[in-house]
């Protein structure tokens, strides 16, 4: 996996004791970046063989495999995370819940050393991040909510942007080391302010794919030549990175790449439960939620966000 890496020059930091929970498109070159920027870097995933293998590939850096999360904090500094949802991220951070409903005690939390910061980069809810930065605070430890943009490539070169939510003297502890998969690494405001960041992102994104989807079909349907169209409004006030980075692959009805739909729809359910409770008006977002209902009926739920064109046609 090392060759999905695209070579970066890394920032001088010193050399920190990290944890990685969660391998999957995002984590494991994030992951990756930490362990070639010289960081030592214990890992955890739910799928061990996952863990196993990049243990495998990054041992000249020092990379070590752990069975529970609670193992891979054990001695970090920073606990760095990325997995799929709320539910997910109370999993690894206070234990998985057993069946009699009560945790495991597994979880990071349980391992990581008095003053130790864990750094969730889920795209996860407002609300949790402020439930895990008490609990964090009542075990003696800090809790930054830091969400991502940028996608998988954004990972691959270690160019993603973060938005960061906490208190910043930790925030400030934190930033040498991530900078090693990031460009941007920003704090927003106190705790939860990183994901409601990310709703904005994402707000953004949905409105702008669903017009670029739109001028798109318009465009075939007037028998225009698109890859021309495209280059031109790309260089007037039409211009943003959709068009530039999805435009031509939406003409060409490609989509086996990129930001799942699925995953999408998770966002964007985050985002309406989050505009209820402070009561936000998002009729447009809440329409685009539902066009990317319809691409999952369409069996699209892996398509990339720009597969909204093919409702159209």
């Amino acid at each position: 996996m090392t060759g999905s890496l695209n070579p970066k020059t890394y920032d001088p930091a010193p050399s920190t004791r990290v944890a990685f929970l969660g391998l999957g498109v995002m984590g494991y070159p994030m992951a990756g970046h930490l362990a070639l920027a010289g960081h030592r870097v214990t890992v955890y995933n739910r799928t061990p063989a996952k863990a196993h293998a990049f243990a495998a590939e990054f041992a000249a850096q020092g990379a070590r495999a752990a069975a529970t999360p609670r193992e891979a904090a054990a001695g970090a500094d920073i606990v760095f995370c990325c997995v799929g949802n709320d539910d997910d991220l109370r999993a690894v951070t206070l234990g998985r819940l057993g069946a009699d409903g009560a945790r495991e005690a597994d979880g990071a939390f349980a391992g990581m050393a008095p003053g130790a910061v864990f750094v969730d980069h889920t795209t996860a809810s407002a609300e949790v991040a402020r439930e895990l930065y008490a609990a964090a605070q009542a075990a003696g430890l800090h809790f930054i909510d830091a969400p991502v943009s940028g996608g998988q490539a954004g990972a691959q070169n270690g160019m993603l942007t973060v938005m960061c939510g906490g208190d910043a003297p930790v925030f400030e502890r934190v930033r040498p080391a991530a900078m090693a998969f990031s460009r941007a690494f920003t704090l927003m405001g106190g705790s939860g302010a990183g994901q409601l960041t990310k709703m904005v992102n994402q707000i953004c994104i949905a409105g702008l794919v669903q017009g670029l989807s739109e001028a798109i079909a318009f465009g075939q349907r007037a028998g225009l030549d698109l890859p021309q169209v495209l280059d031109v409004i790309g260089k007037g006030a039409a211009q943003s990175w959709q068009l530039d980075n999805r435009g031509k692959t939406m003409a060409e009805d490609r989509f086996d790449f990129g930001f799942a739909v699925d995953w999408m729809r998770k966002d964007l359910g985050l985002v309406l439960d989050e505009a209820k409770r402070n009561g936000a008006r998002l009729p447009v977002t809440a329409l685009v939620d539902q066009f990317y209902a319809d691409v999952q009926a369409m069996g699209g739920g892996r398509w990339d966000t720009s597969s909204l064109v093919r409702r159209l046609r």
